[in-house]
């Protein structure tokens, strides 16, 4: 009878429609076949193949360490001497993570038998996340080193992947700032799921959070506003002085504790518009000449970069120089989103650009609008000179783009089907599925003040779990899409506790959309692994989230 209770208890509830029993983790494994029996932790030795890389084996002996904690029975961790293959490492008792060169990047087999574990992949994502998932197997306790039930896993063969190669997840420190601490927090939370690309949105016109050895003044001026404005009253001000920004040593510090639980970070830099900060610091650069003000309210600022002047492009490259040696991203992304053209429009040296250029305004779009094409244009270009892809939102769409650019489609799915249609590389991140500053439930009246007030445009758990990223694409496009991302900006989020609970538990339904294939999600699945077992685990790390029932 308690064989019989044990294994009801790590089987997670099924709907009717559930092909084969599975454990509760999320994302949901690829393929999950049970056997009899269980193998138990307590005590067992961690072997590793000697090829490894030190983020992972740092990522197994901190299993072992939780592990021992919590059982009081210590588990070794040691390099697998003799062991040269895992048919080899079957006939010995232990724990084995042994390199496996046939399997796919990011992918993992956890195959459990009474005596022992063996754990294979190919590279540094793969072995990660194959820690993740036996982490999410054992009892709550192991993620704090805590006492407490069975230490012992099902035996049987977990065989796992993802979907998409890019599962992101986006972050706003422009309208409140955040700690290095708590984007360490925010990064593991992403790592427990699986993520792998954190998106940083790290300049706007409300402050410019990047520290450019370059040009001091982006933050001796541009990283501090002169108050903030009160709740919707965009005509008041709070009178407090805010801000903050990330050094460069605290910037190769995030970088790195991303790096070693298998996250790269995309920096934003956002241009030509979204620049008032910058504009402060150095006010030549702006069409009017300012002075400007970092901005203390939300919404879009007329005042953007002159691109008719060659010291703009001249600063925009110094920028992107330090980025690329702080970020080693293959992507920049460099926004190009909701940039006003009038000042563009009534400024001489833009129009003498224009003429220049020989932009005329058709069919195809005005001559301001092709001059912002013609920025993009250039500055893909110089990223292209230091081997790097540009990333945009999908306003880049309006004009011609060179080889090579990706498309951040966020004003719904439109973009991102006619970008992938055109063959061009996508990430979808609509705003009316992916958009987590907006509110989790239709009753407002229940939620944080948000940025949105139309209770039918809530970006519920249910919803955000429904999104099908390929639909309405045919099969050629499909392969252009390179994953999904969702956004959390915060102009409305100004503390720890409301950031994590509009990030959870909906980041966690993020992860199977970008993870699972369709034929592999079940929400009814999902939502009972999370009200049974994901949400305690969140809660023994501490995260605030809206609770489910």
């Amino acid at each position: 009878m308690k064989k019989l209770l044990l294994l009801f208890a790590l089987l997670a509830p099924m709907s009717a429609t559930a092909k084969a029993p599975t454990l509760q983790i999320t994302p949901q494994p690829r393929e999950i076949k049970l056997a009899n029996g269980c193998f138990n932790v307590r005590g067992a030795g961690f072997n590793y193949d000697s090829s490894l890389e030190e983020r992972t084996v740092n990522a197994i002996g901190a299993l072992a360490d939780d592990i021992s904690a919590a059982t009081g029975k210590m588990s070794s961790v040691a390099i697998a001497a003799g062991v040269k293959s895992s048919s080899e490492a079957a006939k010995i008792k232990g724990i084995y993570f042994l390199k496996d060169a046939s399997l796919p990047e990011e992918d993992y087999r956890i195959e459990i038998a009474r005596k022992g574990v063996k754990v294979t992949a190919s590279s540094h994502n793969g072995f990660f996340y194959a820690v993740q998932t036996l982490r999410q197997m054992l009892p709550v306790g192991v993620y704090k080193g805590k006492a407490g039930g069975k230490w012992k896993l099902p035996c049987g063969v977990i065989s796992d992947g993802p979907r998409f190669a890019y599962r992101g997840m986006h972050l706003d420190p422009v309208r409140h700032f955040w700690s290095v601490e708590e984007t360490k927090k925010y990064l593991d939370v992403m790592a427990l799921y699986k993520l792998n690309r954190f998106h940083w949105h790290i300049t706007d016109d409300q402050g410019w959070r990047l520290e450019v050895k370059r040009y001091p003044a982006l933050t001796e001026k541009g990283a501090f506003r002169n108050g903030t404005m009160i709740g919707r009253d965009f005509g008041s001000n709070d009178g407090i002085r805010y801000g903050g920004y990330y050094t460069q040593e605290q910037i190769r510090e995030i970088v790195d504790y991303a790096w070693e639980r298998g996250i790269t970070v995309i920096p934003e830099v956002d241009l030509p518009g979204h620049m008032q900060a910058a504009l402060t610091a150095y006010p030549h650069l702006g069409c009017t000449g300012g002075p400007y003000e970092v901005w203390t309210r939300w919404g879009v600022s007329e005042d953007v970069l002159c691109v008719g002047l060659e010291e703009t492009f001249g600063f925009l490259e110094g920028v992107l120089d330090e980025v690329c040696e702080l970020f080693p991203s293959e992507y920049i992304h460099i926004g190009g989103d909701e940039c006003p053209k009038v000042r563009w429009a009534a400024c001489p040296r833009c129009q003498a650009r224009a003429d220049a250029l020989g932009l005329v305004s058709d069919e195809h779009g005005t001559r301001e609008q092709k001059l912002q094409n013609y920025v993009t244009a250039r500055i893909q270009a110089y990223l292209a000179d230091k081997s790097r892809k540009v990333i945009g939102w999908d306003e880049i769409l309006e004009g011609e783009l060179g080889d090579g650019a990706t498309v951040m489609s966020w004003r719904g799915v439109a973009g991102g089907i006619a970008a992938a249609e055109r063959e061009m590389d996508v990430i979808m991140t609509p705003n009316n599925y992916c958009y987590l500053d907006y509110a989790q439930s239709s009753d407002l009246e229940s939620e944080p003040l948000g940025i949105i007030r139309d209770p039918k445009r809530a970006v519920t758990l249910e919803k955000i779990y429904s999104y099908e990223p390929l639909e309405g694409l045919s099969e050629k496009a499909a392969g252009h899409i390179l994953g999904v991302q969702a956004n959390l900006w915060t102009e409305y989020i100004a503390t720890p506790e409301h950031l994590e609970y509009m990030l959870l538990p909906r980041m966690l339904a993020l992860a199977e959309v970008q993870w699972c294939a369709p034929a592999d999600r079940d929400y009814a699945r999902f939502h009972a692994a999370l009200v049974g077992h994901q949400q305690a685990i969140l809660s023994s790390l501490d995260y605030h989230f809206r609770p489910e029932e």
